[in-house]
């Protein structure tokens, strides 16, 4: 293993299996530039505490954006001493030390691992959590367009997958999209909440006053946005707390749990069964015995990380349950988990916003379901009901008239001359109101949705806000 940040106290070398096992290297490596910007905001205290001179501290800025630029390079990845190091923290020193011999060693001066490792997972989040939000965007910006493209298209309304009543199909992506917006809101929130701090040290503050750290750094320039940074209130509390990860892993989970649901629906239309959906054959795969299929893998793949996503939230959980205050090795199992749902939930957004937008809609297929006569037996008791009869008797009425159809196989609006239907005779004997022409006013899907008032408005908002997509 390569030179370590400690040591000084040991008189025996590490085992080689405690080195491996306790290396982090291999997960925080994907922390290598935000441990490089923590350091420049680290030096700024240094100088401004008048321990390091302008001319060291000049050195130290100028290594350390050196180092940056290496890290942005592909040369990084590459370096195969990389994975010599304990951590990420390790190997940027040993870089710093080649670059800015003897100056170098003034680096860690009122710092530890333990202040430097949650700074740069904060910096990493709110990073990648303007990511996140970013693709949330163009997934409902997709969503958006499918919604007034077919803004026309009424379907069947399903509770319990059982045909409930029609729904126009941009009230069924509105769902979709306010579940997005929520996503989108708790990211927010969980942004505002982090805070990026300095002087921690390893639990107990520094010597370097708090007034040097806040002169010293004031805002932190990150994706465009001024990040304020501010000496920490609380050393304790700032390197024994990881509620930000869980937070994060939690707001991740549950937009998982929304495209699950949605990549549920649209494999359950892409069936022979319902047949509303084709999805376009660039987002499927084939099978290897069977030459006719086209299987809807990307969405079961959506489906399926959702599990991972929550495994992740729980291992975190379940690892700061019971941790003493302060820092814990157990500590450095956060990153992996974090990182891995930032990548999933990244690439599902991805990939979902450009399938939607390839979704075709097999009207004839949709028609044929809304064809379903029982789908309208709550219009019919609305009707009922606007005509003076109680709620509960028009449930009951309407009911029986179900029941009776079903059992003679009759319609209450043919559509054939073949086809065997209800008489008024029979309609009157479960209400005087009842009659053919009364069906022929009811039993239309457009009819039906045009009848929920309360949703008028949602139509005209979508639109608004696709054309703001745009």
């Amino acid at each position: 293993m390569a030179k370590k940040l400690w040591g000084g106290r040991f008189s025996k070398k590490t085992d080689p299996l405690v080195e491996e096992f306790t290396k982090s290297i291999q997960i925080d490596k994907t922390l290598a530039q935000y441990d490089c910007w923590g350091s420049i905001l680290h030096i700024n205290v240094l100088k401004k505490a008048k321990l390091l001179t302008p001319e060291e501290h000049e050195k130290l800025e100028k290594g350390l954006n050196a180092i940056l630029k290496y890290i942005e390079s592909d040369e990084f990845e590459k370096d195969p001493s990389l994975n010599d190091f304990e951590d990420i923290h390790s190997y940027i020193q040993n870089l710093i030390e080649k670059k800015v011999p003897g100056i170098a060693l003034k680096l860690h001066t009122c710092r530890s691992r333990n202040d430097q490792v949650v700074f740069c997972t904060k910096l990493y989040s709110l990073d990648h959590i303007k990511v996140v939000q970013k693709f949330i965007m163009e997934v409902d910006k997709s969503l958006l367009k499918l919604a007034v493209d077919n803004a026309g298209v009424n379907i069947p309304g399903y509770t319990h997958l059982q045909h409930a009543m029609p729904i126009n199909l941009f009230e069924y992506f509105y769902a979709y999209h306010e579940m997005l917006n929520r996503d989108l809101k708790r990211l927010s929130n969980i942004y505002k909440t982090i805070n990026l701090t300095l002087g921690a040290g390893a639990l107990a503050g520094t010597f370097i006053k708090s007034k040097e750290y806040n002169s010293a750094v004031k805002l932190l320039l990150l994706s465009k946005d001024k990040i304020p940074v501010k000496p920490t209130t609380s050393a304790i509390d700032t390197v024994s707390d990881r509620d930000f990860v869980i937070e994060i892993l939690s707001a991740i989970s549950i937009l998982g749990l929304h495209l699950s649901r949605l990549s549920e629906d649209l494999i359950i239309w892409s069936t022979k069964e319902f047949d509303f959906i084709e999805i376009d054959e660039s987002f499927c795969t084939g099978s290897s015995l069977m030459p006719q299929k086209r299987n809807p893998d990307v969405l079961e793949l959506i489906r399926g990380y959702a599990g991972k996503l929550y495994g992740n939230l729980i291992s975190v959980l379940v690892t700061m349950k019971g941790l003493p205050l302060t820092y814990n090795r157990d500590m450095q199992l956060d990153k992996e988990p974090l990182f891995n749902s930032f990548t999933i939930i990244q690439q599902e957004l991805k990939v979902l916003s450009h399938l939607l937008l390839k979704i075709k809609f097999n009207e004839t297929a949709i028609k044929k379901q809304l064809s379903d006569e029982c789908l309208y037996a709550t219009d019919i008791s609305d009707f009922l009901v606007k005509n003076g009869v109680t709620f509960k008797e028009a449930h009951t009425i309407v009911g029986q008239l179900i029941s009776y159809k079903l059992k003679h196989g009759i319609s209450l609006l043919p559509e054939n001359e073949m086809e065997k239907g209800i008489t008024d005779e029979e309609l009157k004997k479960f209400h005087p109101l009842l009659s053919i022409e009364v069906m022929k006013r009811i039993i239309d899907p457009y009819i039906s949705v045009k009848n929920k008032k309360s949703l008028r408005r949602k139509l005209r908002i979508m639109t608004k806000e696709y054309i703001h997509h745009k």
